[in-house]
């Protein structure tokens, strides 16, 4: 008896859905990562050491431990204490920080790379702080982590596989299922590693139209 069957047509909407699942939790992570990051980058750039080596030993936490033993430590912690998240919202708090782990960073040398001289004479200007950080920090640090922003955003995008440990029907989850079922490993994984491309590369193109915007 043939326990394996064919991939159908009736597949496309189980595939979509783990498509979508996999764009629904990457934007979530890559906005509030960035929203966070943004943030906590300035701080860094801002406080003094003492502030520094406490949130920088938070963030050297999350950066080194790999995401997928984050991901089962706090779901299974959350349902010990008797509170269990939706695999999709615990997904999505885990995913997020490990982002923001990363954007901190990223955000971080953007500030720095503002030259002190260049803040020091706006300030001189007439400009306060939070106008200095306005129109001069931000637009001058940003243009400078763009790459590094998109090759984040692209980490995590690949990144949100891992998910599926805690049971996020996701797009590699929803392609395990369709392989137990019809053994026709090569071809489903082939068709993953195109979706990944395909939601991959507006993000990489994305990117080079605001690089060009500005550039000018």
């Amino acid at each position: 008896m043939n326990l394996f069957t064919p991939i159908s047509w009736n597949d496309a909407g189980f595939i979509l859905t783990g498509v979508l699942n996999t764009v629904y939790i990457s934007v979530i992570a890559i906005f509030f990562g960035t929203v966070l990051g943004l943030i906590l980058g300035f701080a860094r750039a801002e406080s003094n050491k003492i502030v520094n080596m406490c949130l920088g030993g938070v963030l050297d936490i999350l950066k080194s431990v790999p995401l997928i033993i984050q991901l089962i430590l706090f779901s299974t912690f959350i349902g010990a204490m008797g509170y269990p998240l939706d695999p999709f919202v615990a997904g999505s708090i885990i995913l997020s920080l490990y982002t923001m782990a990363f954007m901190v960073e990223v955000f971080r040398s953007g500030f720095d790379n503002v030259p002190h001289a260049t803040k020091k004479a706006a300030r001189s200007l007439g400009m306060s702080y939070w106008q200095t950080v306005r129109h001069i920090s931000i637009p001058i640090g940003m243009r400078s982590v763009l790459p590094s922003w998109i090759g984040v955003g692209l980490s995590v995008i690949k990144d949100s596989a891992l998910v599926s440990v805690i049971g996020y029907m996701e797009l590699l989850r929803t392609a395990e299922q369709l392989i137990s079922r019809s053994q026709q490993a090569v071809m489903i994984l082939v068709g993953v590693g195109l979706f990944y491309f395909l939601i991959s590369y507006p993000l990489s193109l994305y990117g080079k139209y605001i690089e060009r915007k500005m550039t000018k």
